[in-house]
């Protein structure tokens, strides 16, 4: 049964803490929403950023294994460290959120970005691995923060405004994908150049986030505690709250091992680097669909169990055309694991925001969903990496991904159900 988008019918709060504007406050967010086009300007320039920096790496990974002498395991790491990092920089966002406010924190985690691109291009191996935990825990903490201030900002249009981050998200991803190594052949085959480059497009995002940060300088420390009627429930304690959290993390792992090893799954079968880098930016560009469609479909719905079904079905599906026919099928399978993902981690962020009552549950659900969620996402590169050491074949990693596919299935058809945390 559809139904449109409801307002929020709670007292407004920020989204970063359990309080309400004082009146200079509620002036500051006055000011902030006079000029929603600008705000949607600097939403989705810092959207873009929120997995540019991961998908750069994969294209490259085999010229960084080489020029460190790293083994399939320690460039595994590559990848992993950073999506590791997205799970405990998930800890201390919404602290971060509570004493300084999401603007400023987003922007400093727009700059944090920026250096942390930086630093791993340096030469030394610790840099390389440094430089990946900045990046996570600044992607982390725009993770984290931004469905709370979407909720907090657009409530009466909190699925559509989703739609458009998460296609923002993937979009940029798609661009850093098919540019990599095009970027490192203009460079003279230098893939630092490549990596370092999009440190520009953190620097554009930050810039372009600094008038919300001066607009809205006027409310952070000066609100006043909101005294709910009841006293606000631990999402830790909601078993709805932990499916939510395990389908973004079941969700997120699947689409991290392929982050980190789609390219070299292809490269292994015989494809060339270029011809690999643009199917994967293909894979990118066709998760922008689902990403953008899904979260509209979900937020005129009750229950958004069909939606888990098909997204889930169309990962296990072309997980399995890659184990079948890799190269042969190759745009195939990229198609439909590009709407599966797309779709699934669209829907994985909805869910956060249609679980929940209010923004500061929306923030609360969205900390311990991307802290779990990522946790367990930042094992899947790793053990697929060590796996198909181990075994000199991509069939068991990407026999076991199968598995999580059905686990996922699981959970998000509980989670999917309409309720609240």
């Amino acid at each position: 049964m559809s139904r449109p988008e409801a307002p929020l019918s709670l007292p407004l709060v920020d989204a970063e803490a359990d309080v309400r504007p004082s009146p200079r406050g509620a002036a500051g967010r006055r000011a902030l929403l006079a000029h929603p086009a600008w705000l949607m300007v600097g939403i989705v320039l810092a959207s873009l950023n929120m997995r540019a920096a991961l998908a750069g790496v994969s294209p490259l990974v085999s010229d960084i294994a080489a020029a460190f002498g790293l083994s399939s395991a320690a460039s595994s790491l590559v990848t992993s460290v950073p999506v590791l990092f997205l799970g405990v920089g998930a800890l201390v966002a919404p602290w971060l959120g509570r004493r300084f406010g999401a603007e400023p924190v987003l922007l400093a985690a727009l700059l944090l970005l920026g250096a942390g691109i930086l630093l791993r291009v340096l030469p030394s191996v610790y840099a390389l691995y440094g430089g990946g935990v900045l990046v996570g825990t600044a992607i982390a903490l725009l993770n984290v923060l931004m469905p709370g201030l979407i909720k907090r900002d657009f409530p009466d249009r909190a699925a559509s405004m989703t739609s458009v981050y998460t296609g923002a998200m993937i979009a940029g991803a798609t661009v850093v994908a098919a540019a990599a190594v095009p970027l490192e052949q203009a460079f003279g085959d230098s893939w630092q150049a490549s990596l370092a480059f999009w440190s520009l497009l953190a620097a554009v995002a930050a810039v372009a986030w600094l008038p919300q940060v001066l607009i809205a300088r006027g409310r952070t420390g000066h609100e006043v505690r909101a005294a709910p009627a009841t006293p606000a429930r631990s999402v830790w304690r909601s078993a709805l709250a932990w499916q939510v959290t395990l389908f973004m993390g079941l969700q997120s792992l699947w689409s991290y091992v392929l982050i980190a090893w789609m390219p070299t799954i292809f490269t292994d079968h015989g494809m060339s680097r270029s011809t690999a880098g643009v199917v994967f930016a293909f894979n990118n560009l066709i998760q922008v669909a689902g990403a953008f469609v899904v979260p509209l479909l979900a937020g005129r719905m009750r229950s958004q169990r069909p939606l888990v079904a098909v997204v889930t079905t169309l990962v296990a599906a072309g997980y399995a055309g890659l184990m079948v026919a890799p190269v042969e099928g190759a745009w195939l399978w990229s198609a439909v694991l590009g709407v599966g993902q797309g779709g699934a981690v669209g829907l994985a962020l909805t869910l956060i925001v249609l679980r929940s009552g209010d923004a500061v549950t929306a923030s609360r659900l969205s900390g311990m969903a991307q802290t779990v969620g990522y946790l367990l996402a930042a094992a899947g590169p790793l053990a697929a990496g060590a796996v198909h050491q181990a075994t000199g074949s991509w069939t068991v990693p990407l026999a076991l991904v199968l598995g999580v596919c059905a686990t996922a299935l699981g959970v998000g058809l509980l989670a999917a159900r309409d309720r609240k945390v």
